[in-house]
């Protein structure tokens, strides 16, 4: 799967998704006066256990879900990009090629187009010559941790590649799109480019990184996973909290390394600092304890203990994004991760044994997430810790917030045979007063990867 290409493929014949993309030629075509060439597809990701653990370096367990990011574009005569939206709230965009900027203060959705856009121009070392018309066509919920962002990103990035006439390996391209999200700010660990690319339906991914690899998880049956949005957004990219988590991974990865007498600047990762020493993760979990206390640290107490001084440790170790912040909880965030790390390969050994209590056990393995994220992580909220604990309430085996954090979504996973008692519970005693329920709350199954169609 990793070496594969993304091959143009033909759209089925009739059905939803042929109506779709119907619509949207025909938007296209009254928009830019002639119809798309190529029309590109990136999905939306559920992880389903393995919350920030992508950028220290460990594993993760995600599937695609069928929401997605859809682009209809051709080529145009000029040295512009003409980016259009059918969701009327996004203004249409008119690009100089020769002269843009991505903004990382307050980013909007074309720029985080112009990320994949500029991302294949720098790996192919091109010039950006070739102007082209774009209508994007969006179902993944905005700011719900269902990786809409990076979808996008991804998508414009295959169909640049495709009106340049390149073309990479899978997981070579879900690497240059990782990178790509570094334009606008955001220090990620490649799990949303990875499985948007990797993904099969049918099955989730065990996702492995340096190289990327994907592993099929199949999924014991009896169950489905069910996605509830909580309704909070958040824009990671417009905020410094996943920032400042990875910042603190860092520094917590350096000061072990330190204290273990390695190369602490060239140790960046937690992961690097297990392999490093040779210690299995119950280890590493002990050496956490060890080395930190469990109140914050401060900024030159983390100096003092890596002997640098503050501007040093601002280039080592921070970003701009992190280097002005005063206090780092370095205990609970190495704590998080190993554990969690911990936990996805539980899940993975479960799936893959299937004994007779897997749900139960896969569930309880979601819900230990959930509280890792909320109380060691902190990157829960009010709304989507009470959304956990009404769909555990209401039956699920165990239920878990998805994404960065901060708002988004839950992950919940339910019996078969309760799916609909479930949805209803939910339906009324959290969606009383939504007038988009069925954007809010839906069963899925694991779907697609990303994909090139030609009419």
């Amino acid at each position: 799967m990793e070496t594969e290409f993304v091959r143009p493929a033909s759209l089925p014949s009739s059905g939803p998704v042929r109506e779709r993309f119907d619509f949207i030629k025909s938007r296209f075509s009254a928009l830019y006066g002639r119809n798309p060439v190529f029309i590109g597809r990136a999905p939306g990701r559920v992880n389903l256990i393995g919350e920030h653990i992508d950028y220290c370096g460990y594993a993760v367990l995600p599937m695609a879900v069928e929401q997605d990011i859809v682009i209809a574009f051709a080529e145009n005569n000029g040295n512009c990009l003409r980016l259009s939206n059918t969701d009327q709230q996004y203004e249409t965009q008119e690009i100089d090629l020769a002269r843009y900027e991505i903004d990382r203060s307050k980013p909007k959705w074309q720029h985080y187009f112009l990320c994949g856009y500029r991302g294949i121009l720098e790996h192919f070392g091109l010039t950006g010559s070739i102007g082209f018309d774009v209508l994007l066509d969006g179902t993944i919920p905005c700011s719900a941790g269902l990786s809409s962002s990076s979808a996008l990103v991804c998508c414009a990035a295959l169909v640049t590649m495709k009106v340049y006439g390149k073309d990479i390996p899978r997981a070579e391209l879900a690497e240059v799109c990782q990178h790509s999200e570094c334009y606008i700010g955001t220090e990620g660990g490649g799990m949303d480019q990875a499985i948007s690319f990797l993904a099969r339906r049918g099955s989730a991914k065990l996702i492995e990184f340096n190289p990327i690899r994907a592993t099929e998880v199949d999924l014991p049956g009896g169950a489905v996973f069910v996605i509830s949005n909580s309704c909070v957004q958040m824009n990671k990219a417009a905020t410094d909290h996943f920032n400042i988590r990875v910042a603190e991974c860092r520094l917590a990865a350096q000061i072990l390394a330190k204290k273990n007498g390695l190369d602490w600047r060239n140790l960046r990762r937690l992961g690097d600092v297990q392999q490093s020493l040779g210690i299995s993760l119950d280890e590493a979990i002990a050496q956490v304890n060890k080395t930190f206390h469990t109140e914050p640290y401060k900024k030159q107490e983390i100096c003092d203990i890596l002997e640098v001084t503050l501007d040093v440790l601002d280039e080592t170790s921070l970003s701009e994004r992190s280097k002005n912040v005063q206090e780092f909880k370095l205990h609970d965030r190495a704590l998080h991760v190993y554990s969690e790390a911990n936990r996805v390969l539980k899940f993975k050994e479960l799936c893959d044994t299937k004994s007779s209590s897997a749900l139960q056990l896969l569930g309880s393995l979601m819900y230990e997430s959930h509280v890792s994220c909320r109380d060691l992580y902190q990157c829960s909220c009010d709304e989507l810790d009470a959304l956990v604990e009404l769909a555990m309430k209401s039956g699920a085996h165990g239920s878990r917030l998805t994404g960065a954090g901060w708002g988004g979504c839950a992950v919940s996973l339910v019996p078969a045979d309760k799916v609909e008692e479930f949805l209803e519970k939910l339906r009324k005693d959290y969606y009383a007063q939504s007038q988009s329920v069925s954007k809010s709350l839906f069963a899925t199954e694991p779907g697609d990867g990303a994909a090139i169609y030609t009419f």
